[in-house]
Parts: structure tokens; C-alpha cells; sequence
């Protein structure tokens, strides 16, 4: 199992310049007015999440689609885009995703599932202290992305027929990764930054993420 690269860090003007000059099929007045805050079911929601991520997104040739099986990535091709394919329609599958593209950097984007190597449910012990290594920065950074939505967010050890390691510890260490991203001791990818700031544009009018809206005991 390979650990995920970071990238570098975006500034802040890329929500805008990139808004106002990528080419698509609806101007960036008709996304606005979509409104998350109007949306009640998760079908809608969904809808909202790809609409925006291919737009935000289209510059660098991905797009976000529903998977009816297992979240895959496939990269691009000379006939189509890159695709992020999220599990059975669900919004957290999309956005845990998400995390794990954003952290890729660009020679892993050109692999399938991001050169990813996943051991399947049923992980032993060992197996599963990697998989948690591995998965502290993605859920993490899903949880920031979780937290601009205004959604729940729960941890995953995803390993109901193994070894489900120590839960306790691995919800210490996705609480502490949110913290340094925070506090900018550590700083977010590249692309996870946009996502956030393009996120709470729509819906937090644009406030960002505050370290003290991340609380331990929301993980339990």
C-alpha cells in the first residue's frame, strides 16, 4: 500500500478566476443559484455535489459520477475524462472519494484507483493499523469537507469481518490531522483547499472553516 502524496497549496483567488473563465454548459450565475440550503433529500443533494464538482473541477478534466457497486477511479483517457466513481449513490461515499483524489497528486491520477493497493474486508490486525495509517488524512479531510456541508461525519474503519483495530485511537488521530489542518501546521492539498473554499461559497456565504467547529466528541 502506497501512502498519498500531499500537493501544494492553491491561493485564493483561484475560486474566483476559475469560476469566470472554465468553459461549460451553464454559466456560473446558474449554478449560484441552486441553492444547497433548498435541497431536502439526498438524491438532491447528490445532484448538487456532482453539478458543482464537474464545474469547480472541469479545468482539470475530472468528473465526479454514481457508482451502482464499489467507489472506483479511472483515469483519464484520450476519449473521456478522468472519472471519480463514488459507491451506490451515497454523498459521504462522494465525498471520501473526493479526499482520497484530492490528497493523489498528479502521476497517481494517472493510475487506476489512484495506485491505490486495498486490502478487502477481513483485514488482519497488521492489515488493518496500514489501512488506518493510510486513511487518517483522507478522513480527515473528508470530515473538513463533511463540516462545510453542513452534514454528519463519521469515522470508518471498514473492516466489519477483520481485525476492527483500535477505534479509539484512529478517531484521535483524524480529530488531531483536522487540528494542524486548522491551525496551517499542516497544509491542506492543493485541491482539497479549492474544494473547501468553492464548498462554503455556496453554503456559508463564503465563511471558512474555524478549528473550534471540530470537536472530539463528534467522532463517538
Amino acid at each position: 500500500m502506497h501512502l498519498l502524496q500531499p500537493q501544494t497549496e492553491v491561493n485564493k483567488k483561484s475560486l474566483v478566476s476559475t469560476l469566470s473563465t472554465v468553459h461549460f454548459d451553464i454559466s456560473p450565475d446558474q449554478v449560484q443559484r441552486l441553492e444547497w440550503a433548498n435541497l431536502q433529500s439526498e438524491t438532491e443533494q447528490v445532484d448538487w455535489l456532482i453539478l458543482h464538482f464537474n464545474y469547480w473541477f472541469s479545468h482539470l478534466n475530472v468528473n465526479l459520477i454514481r457508482g451502482e457497486d464499489e467507489p472506483e477511479y479511472f483515469p483519464a483517457t484520450e476519449q473521456q475524462p478522468a472519472r471519480i466513481q463514488f459507491a451506490h449513490g451515497f454523498f459521504n461515499s462522494a465525498l471520501h472519494e473526493i479526499s482520497h483524489w484530492t490528497i493523489a497528486g498528479e502521476q497517481r491520477r494517472l493510475l487506476p484507483d489512484l495506485g491505490y493497493w486495498y486490502a478487502p474486508d477481513g483485514r488482519t490486525q497488521e492489515q488493518q493499523a496500514l489501512f488506518e495509517q493510510v486513511e487518517i488524512k483522507p478522513q480527515a479531510i473528508e470530515w473538513m469537507f463533511a463540516k462545510a456541508f453542513g452534514r454528519k461525519f463519521r469515522v470508518s474503519l471498514d473492516n466489519l469481518t477483520g481485525e476492527g483495530g483500535d477505534g479509539l485511537t484512529f478517531k484521535d488521530n483524524v480529530y488531531a490531522q483536522v487540528q494542524r489542518y486548522c491551525s496551517g501546521e499542516v497544509a491542506l492539498p492543493r485541491d482539497a483547499k479549492y474544494f473547501i473554499d468553492c464548498i462554503c461559497a455556496c453554503t456559508r456565504s463564503g465563511k471558512t472553516l474555524q478549528s473550534d467547529e471540530f470537536q472530539r466528541e463528534m467522532l463517538d
